[in-house]
């Protein structure tokens, strides 16, 4: 198993096809992706950008925004690693991602992750200036837990 660069469109086609509860990722907040292949072939991939609550809007904090796999052991664990080591390669200065309480985090702990808050509660469905509510998912209403990586 090795990690490689991935395109956008690569990566999003795949968590369609392969994630639990997520779509696609939405253009425009992305700044890398990363995937794992086994033989050439694409077994995981990792959508990365700027975070998804403006309150982490520092400039040097990159959020995992989406993760999937076709069950391939350990490649989450890889790629939480390759976007770590990237994140951390363009001078950030924190790596953050949001699961789902009912999800374990083992991939995350086993990449050194830390849990650092629990209980937190989606707004996406709350009506804001500017921006439409979502289109209401079961798992929106689960409250979420933020890991992070920290490489000061």
């Amino acid at each position: 198993m090795r990690k490689r660069p991935i395109t956008f469109k690569q990566a999003n086609d795949f968590i369609e096809a392969k994630h639990r509860h997520h779509g696609r990722c939405p253009a425009g907040f992305h700044n890398f992706c990363v995937g794992v292949e086994i033989e050439g072939e694409l077994r995981g991939v990792a959508i990365c950008g700027r975070p998804s609550n403006r309150n982490n809007h520092d400039g040097y904090t990159i959020e995992v925004l989406r993760v999937a796999t076709d069950g391939t052991k350990n490649a989450c664990s890889m790629l939480l690693g390759g976007c770590a080591q990237a994140a951390k390669s363009i001078g950030a200065d924190r790596i953050i991602t949001y699961t789902l309480e009912s999800e374990g985090g083992a991939s995350l702990k086993a990449a050194g992750w830390t849990e650092t808050k629990r209980g937190i509660k989606s707004f996406w469905m709350t009506p804001t200036k500017g921006r439409s509510v979502a289109i209401a998912r079961e798992h929106m209403e689960e409250k979420k837990v933020r890991y992070e990586l920290n490489f000061g």
